[in-house]
């Protein structure tokens, strides 16, 4: 059983905030917008997103992702609180993590290259928010984020991760499904909906209330009854004996509320709504029960998890322990067990304490330490008996003990050999498989909360069989050792540790010695009866009859399949064929004695594109004692019935001896000849048949390495193209990066001389209009919407189709002949509102001395016509 850790006890689903984190690094900006692009709002939940940044400069991310969504993006400060539908962006040259719902920034912890900040960001999420994270890889090189959505997963959470070939870099994608931690796997934009899909289906699932009961067991007998009777299994029944058929091992006194949370998992990424129709797809699915029984197994651990334990283990238990084995002279050879050790970290933990605490021994001393560490999970024993371990481990191990322990690498920590020569790694179910025993020391921690209390109840007594007078059990920190108080008693009650008392026993327990279920007892097989009908009836004189011919009269014969293998025998074919040595093995070839293979496996071939039966006649087969026998063999393919329809009859028929009469006494020479000739003609049949062989072997050798050559060649050119569009991607992108920086000063240029011009229209007292060629609108002064109806969206609108105040009907003609003759045009014109305006029409010209419309002015006159009109009233008439 792999060792799970259980999570901080996260807040229920209803009430609690659900946290996305988001890990993406080079080529990551497009498929993030494509991602928030598609979040409907008011999911009630928090996004927080990491990507690799310059540490030297600002970033944009902030402002880039506002334009794609309504929700408010903001960068992340020290201790900010998260809040629903928001999205948090992470600030160059820090690490980002979540704790008690508020956001904690931190320095980066590696050198610049070597910084991980996506698998910082999703181990914190496993770690506060438990089967409530929810964890997101996309575009990137790399490998950040596989570690983090590991632990996510391993906590009960939900992962997602880019399809790869819609990634611009897919290594990070790559390596996160490579390691099995992908729910989902989607485009960007679809993976809103996917994992919104899933969430929406887990809450309408079946699962009872971890607080309540398991399921009432039933008895054996009743069981029993019910199965007899043909009644129906819940589908939960069906999904747990459908893992048992499978795997070996049996979940039935797991505790079920987990069972639950891991198998609604996978019914929510395949979207199945119910167990019933999950456990369907179950038993369709051989794929799918490999999955669901790693999903089961999933174990998040890490070096000296609980420090406090380690600490009283390093300090008062090794050393008494030591001490004892030193002062009494006993056996120097002290075993541990770590059950359910998952990936290995707490085995090797328990290795280098052990080691520190042999150091403080005086000296000389021959006490030695065997670790036996167990898991249920072959894939975790694998990685643990490689001993490679990220860099992360430097958060939970010290300097010292990386330093003496293990070995740096660029991409993480190898084991030292002398601490992994100490553990010896093997799968073992620790509920079906028998114990380890003779041991000094048991750590079973976060274990037992995984199973109900009448399989704890099994397990508790097996450790106090298999460990030695005063050994030392340690569990984990909800886990107790129960009503066994006679068995165990605490050396330190708060760290659950425990020690062995005397030799007692439970008199109403016994131990899980056999396999399960039940653990009680075993179902008895029922009683058949002796079934007579199948012994030939007496009355049916012509069955009978025929059935005697056929064992008396019928030639030896085998029938074969396409493969070789013997699917029925009639007669005696003791004389032709023998069981081959070692394990059982019914293949025709195995067994047919030397003299008939060569010569059978030859028509056999033959006979498979054939109508017509081969014969082989007169051919010799030794048989025991020396004697020899020639045989008559036929070889037919079989196409009738439907039944045989494919396989092949092979018909033994012995060629009697000739009567040792004078006549055969006389031709005695003439037979030995002929016996020669035919052993010779037989001999050379099969080194013809070898020498054809062996031509069509090399033949398809020949074929294979010409193909191998060209696929080399092949790859080498790719190789060389690969390597020059490299070169050239790169000087690309270098040109990129400067064009990209003078357009940059261009458009910086630009928008300063158009915000002067902006400023320079609108403060002069003229109103304004630019046209184009077509005479279209293409901007004008605030002052010129006061005289003529414009609005922002008349850009690009005619000139005639405005309307304006001006008594000016001649307006677009004149301004035709403008830019048809580029000669200037001044009109005073009256207003509709009795103001009067000068109007002067210029052509436009730009730099280039091109003309490209037409500018016109309106200059208010007004108070100037007052005033003429006043004095021409003053004026004598």
């Amino acid at each position: 059983m792999a060792a799970l850790t259980p999570s901080k006890s996260p807040p229920s689903p209803s009430s609690a905030l659900r946290i996305l984190g988001i890990g993406a690094s080079a080529g990551g900006l497009s498929p993030l917008e494509a991602f928030f692009a598609n979040v409907p709002p008011r999911q009630h939940m928090a996004f927080v997103v990491v990507q690799h940044l310059d540490p030297t400069h600002k970033a944009l991310l902030p402002e880039l992702l506002q334009r794609v969504t309504p929700m408010p993006v903001r960068e992340a400060t020290q201790g900010m609180p998260i809040e629903p539908d928001c999205v948090y962006v992470i600030p160059p040259n820090k690490e980002l993590s979540v704790a008690d719902g508020m956001l904690s920034l931190a320095p980066p912890m590696e050198p610049r290259g070597m910084r991980l900040p996506i698998n910082v960001l999703f181990s914190s999420l496993a770690s506060a928010h438990g089967d409530l994270a929810i964890g997101v890889v996309l575009s990137g090189m790399g490998s950040d984020g596989t570690l983090g959505l590991q632990a996510i997963k391993g906590a009960g959470g939900l992962t997602a991760v880019q399809q790869p070939d819609s990634a611009q870099f897919d290594a990070m994608p790559k390596s996160a499904i490579a390691a099995g931690c992908a729910d989902i796997i989607a485009p960007p934009g679809d993976l809103p909906a996917r994992i919104l899909a899933c969430l929406d289906r887990m809450p309408r699932l079946d699962v009872p209330d971890p607080s309540e009961p398991a399921e009432p067991s039933v008895a054996p007998e009743v069981a029993e009854a019910a199965e007899a009777a043909g009644a129906a299994s819940t589908p939960f029944q069906r999904i747990l004996r459908t893992l048992q058929r499978q795997t070996r091992h049996d979940f039935s006194l797991y505790k079920s509320s987990t069972l639950h949370r891991r198998i609604e998992r996978r019914m929510a990424i395949h979207e199945i709504a119910t167990l019933a129709l999950y456990a369907d797809f179950l038993e369709h699915n051989p794929h799918e029960i490999d999955l669901l029984f790693k999903e089961v197994l999933i174990g998040v651990t890490r070096f000296f998890r609980d420090p406090d334990v380690w600490q009283y283990l390093a300090e008062f238990t090794l050393p008494a322990l030591l001490k004892r084995q030193y002062d009494q002279h006993q056996d120097s050879h002290l075993r541990a067990w770590v059950v359910g050790c998952s990936t290995g970290e707490e085995a090797y933990s328990l290795a280098m304490i052990f080691t520190e605490a042999l150091d403080k021994l005086p000296r000389p001393h021959d006490i030695t330490l065997q670790i036996f560490a167990s898991d249920l999970s072959p894939d975790a024993i694998a990685t643990a008996r490689r001993g490679h371990y990220p860099l992360e481990i430097s958060k939970d191990v010290s300097a010292p003990r990386l330093a003496r322990f293990f070995i740096a690498h660029d991409n993480g920590y190898q084991i030292n050999s002398d601490i992994r020569d100490r553990v010896l790694f093997a799968q073992h179910d620790v509920v079906l498989d028998p114990p380890f025993t003779r041991l000094d020391l048991i750590s079973c921690r976060n274990l037992l909360i995984y199973f109900d209390q009448s399989l704890q109840r099994k397990l508790i007594p097996l450790f106090h069989y298999s460990l030695r007078a005063k050994g030392v059990l340690v569990l984990g920190s909800s886990e107790t050792v129960g009503r066994y108080t006679r068995l165990f008693a605490p050396l330190q009650s708060k760290l659950r540790i425990y020690h062995r008392q005397g030799n007692t026993q439970s008199s109403d327990t016994r131990l899980p010695v056999k396999s399960i279920p039940p653990l009680s007892k075993m179902t008895k097989e029922p009683f058949v009866p002796p079934n007579n009908a199948s012994s030939p009836t007496t009355d049916n004189l012509q069955a009978a009859a025929d059935q005697v011919l056929l064992q008396v009269y019928a030639p030896a014969a085998v029938v074969v399949n396409d493969e070789g293998d013997v699917v029925y025998i009639s007669g005696r074919t003791g004389k032709y064929l023998e069981p081959a040595a070692g394990k059982a093995n019914w293949n025709f070839h195995a067994m047919v004695r030397e003299g008939l293979r060569t010569p059978i496996t030859r028509a056999l071939r033959q006979a498979a594109n054939q109508r017509e039966p081969q014969h082989l006649p007169g051919l010799q087969v030794q048989l025991p004692g020396g004697a020899t026998q020639r045989v008559d063999v036929t070889v037919q393919a079989l196409r009738e019935p439907n039944a045989l329809r494919g396989m092949t009859i092979i018909i033994f028929r012995d060629i009697a001896p000739a009567p040792a009469d004078i006549s055969s006494k006389l031709a005695s020479a003439t037979v030995t000849q002929q016996s020669h000739v035919d052993e010779l003609q037989h001999y050379q049949d099969e080194i013809q048949t070898l020498r054809e062989e062996n031509s069509a072997s090399k033949e398809e050798l020949q074929s294979a390495n010409e193909e191998l050559q060209s696929t080399n060649e092949e790859l080498q050119s790719t190789n060389e193209e690969l390597t020059t569009s490299k070169e050239e991607m790169q000087s690309m992108n270098e040109e990129l990066q400067t064009i990209n920086a003078e357009m940059q000063t261009k458009l910086d240029d630009l928008a300063l001389a158009q915000s002067d011009m902006n400023n320079l229209l609108n403060s002069i007292e003229i109103a304004i209009l630019f046209l184009d060629l077509n005479l279209n609108l293409r901007r004008y002064t605030d002052r010129a919407s006061k005289i003529i109806s414009i609005r922002e969206g008349d850009i690009g609108r005619p000139l005639s189709d405005l309307t304006t105040t001006l008594q000016y009907p001649e307006l677009n003609d004149d301004a035709l002949d403008t830019l048809s003759t580029l000669a200037f045009s001044e009109k005073e014109i009256h207003a509709t509102d009795d103001r009067w305006f000068t109007v002067r029409i210029m052509p436009y010209r730009r730099l280039d001395n091109v003309i490209d419309g037409v500018v016109i002015t309106l200059l208010d006159i007004t108070t100037t016509k007052e005033l003429e009109q006043a004095l021409r009233k003053d004026l004598p008439s």
